[in-house]
């Protein structure tokens, strides 16, 4: 399937792979074949990725989190993510109000 075939909705990723970044430290070369590695992933294996750079991601805010707050349980760092990437508004209808923090 070419680009050209392929639907609009993918049109936006797939050119985010061909624009410059200021300070990009990677290869015409190397950005191409990580564009066709991209390009060749069935969704599964595209879910699988995103799955586990989001894993990632929330291990990294959570370390950033337990040092900020050094004090405070895990079940106490994972409610503060939450409210860092949902809002107070979801994650008190979720899990309750808060009790004065």
């Amino acid at each position: 399937m070419s680009i050209k075939s392929r639907p609009r909705r993918l049109e936006p990723y797939i050119d985010c792979m061909r624009q410059p970044r200021q300070l990009d430290d990677t290869s015409a070369d190397a950005r191409a074949k990580l564009r066709a590695l991209y390009l060749s992933m069935t969704p599964a294996e595209k879910l699988e990725r995103m799955s586990e750079l989001t894993r990632a991601a929330n291990q990294l805010s959570l370390a950033g989190l337990a040092a900020r707050y050094p004090e405070e349980s895990r079940p106490e760092l994972l409610l503060r993510l939450a409210r860092l990437r949902l809002g107070d508004e979801q994650v008190d209808l979720a899990y309750g109000p808060r009790n004065g923090a």
